[in-house]
């Protein structure tokens, strides 16, 4: 059958395909217009298209090229650029590249990021997985708060007893000297605060360590032995020196009929070693502050506060005129500042200070058994949010003294509670 369009044969009109002819150019090429490589403006042939059987794009095979003598006539011409790809692989045409590579995949760019996103995302979680096994292995759940009798109704929202103690464990004697500490032994109650979180921002309450308050039926923490109660009062912070955080709790759930849902302590060097792994506290202190006791010599204005300084800070007494009321502030004023500081991007986001800072903490911090890291960050959220605005910071309401120490106002003491344990808004005062 003829395939030839208009009656045309493979040998009519002096155009043999494949037989060569007097031409210059290589018949290949001329036939095929999609590889020519003289056709300008001065070509004026015309031939008939290949048949679609002949095709290359079509797949056919493509016929032999005989010179029969004309090899000259060639002149350099390429048939095996025409036909075969040039580079050994058959079959193929021009797609673009200019280099004549056939059929070659262009990149995948789509599949390359989607892998590389992944890939990300994959390490990310395991170095989150891998970091939250290390802290939580590092909390010291020491403080069982099962063993506290006859506890208050829970209410709405968390409350965390937050103590600061005085506890020199595993400092050394050049360090008890740099920071001031003295060489007490076991150790004492430096601060305590109630810190709630609810859905009407935090309040941060601090209790006065020589706050009036009656040590009550308690059950001993080591012993598991009932001490009844007579009525005793005593400074609050002598209460953990009596029976450590359990009657602690006890002490202040009993006075303050408020539940306590999680406690958390920090020494000393804790302390000290956080303010040094984010490179400082910067504060700004209204008037110069100066006590002998803590060590403390600062001049009024912005400064960053080093470990050593910001525990001297902390605290400072004897340089104030209501001396603990006064103290207690400055200690709220620092540590929502230190958490605001701390969870910022050039922390959190870099491991060379978020893991010494972590570090630093939980190898002091002293937990209850219930405490989860979630409840933990949540805590130290509650705490950055005070200084932003979105919550409050109050001492604990004070009507007057007896014989030296503080006792609480018991009618606003009530309403605080009420409001804490209902998460509505605080609006009791501390004056």
């Amino acid at each position: 059958m003829n395939e030839w369009p208009n009656g045309w044969s493979g040998d009519q009109s002096g155009n043999r395909y494949g037989h060569g002819s007097g031409s210059a150019e290589p018949e290949g090429a001329r036939a095929m217009r999609q590889v020519r490589r003289d056709a300008g403006p001065g070509y004026q042939r015309s031939e008939p298209p290949l048949p679609p059987s002949m095709s290359p794009r079509g797949g056919a095979a493509v016929p032999p090229q005989q010179s029969q003598g004309y090899d000259d006539a060639y002149d350099g011409y390429n048939t095996g650029q025409v036909y075969g790809g040039g580079r050994g692989g058959g079959g193929g045409y021009d797609d673009g590249y200019g280099d004549g590579r056939a059929g070659r995949p262009r990149p995948r760019w789509g599949k390359r990021i989607k892998w590389t996103v992944i890939t990300l995302v994959a390490v990310l979680a395991v170095t989150s997985v891998a970091t939250y096994f290390w802290a939580d292995g590092k909390l010291r759940r020491k403080v069982d708060l099962s063993k506290v009798i006859d506890r208050p109704e829970t209410g709405d929202g968390t409350n965390y007893l937050i103590v600061g103690s005085d506890s020199r464990e595993g400092m050394t004697a050049a360090q008890k000297r740099k920071l001031h500490t003295g060489s007490a032994e076991g150790k004492r109650t430096d601060s305590m605060m109630i810190l709630h979180d609810g859905s009407n921002g935090p309040t941060l309450i601090s209790l006065p360590r020589d706050s009036d308050v009656e040590i009550p039926t308690f059950v001993g923490s080591d012993s598991g032995k009932k001490y009844q109660g007579t009525g005793r009062h005593t400074k609050l912070n002598a209460a953990y020196a009596e029976d450590g955080p359990e009657l602690l709790v006890r002490t202040v759930e009993y006075n303050t009929k408020l539940h306590i849902d999680h406690y958390v302590e920090i020494g000393f060097a804790g302390f000290a070693n956080i303010v040094d792994a984010i490179g400082g506290v910067e504060m700004d202190l209204p008037k110069a502050i100066k006590d002998r006791d803590s060590g403390a010599d600062f001049p009024a204005g912005k400064q960053t506060l080093n470990g050593q300084q910001a525990l001297a800070y902390v605290r400072t007494r004897h340089a104030f005129a209501q001396q603990d009321l006064d103290r207690t502030k400055n200690q709220q004023k620092f540590l929502a500042t230190l958490a605001s500081q701390t969870a910022t991007p050039a922390t959190v986001l870099n491991p060379f200070k978020l893991y010494p800072t972590m570090s630093a903490g939980l190898d002091t911090l002293v937990v209850d058994k219930d405490m989860s890291l979630w409840s933990l960050g949540e805590m130290f959220f509650a705490m950055k949010g005070v200084t932003g605005g979105e919550g409050k910071s109050m001492n604990m309401p004070v009507s007057g003294s007896n014989g030296g120490n503080l006792v609480w106002d018991k009618t606003k003491l009530a309403q605080l509670v009420q409001q804490l344990n209902n998460d509505e808004k605080v609006t009791v005062s501390s004056n």
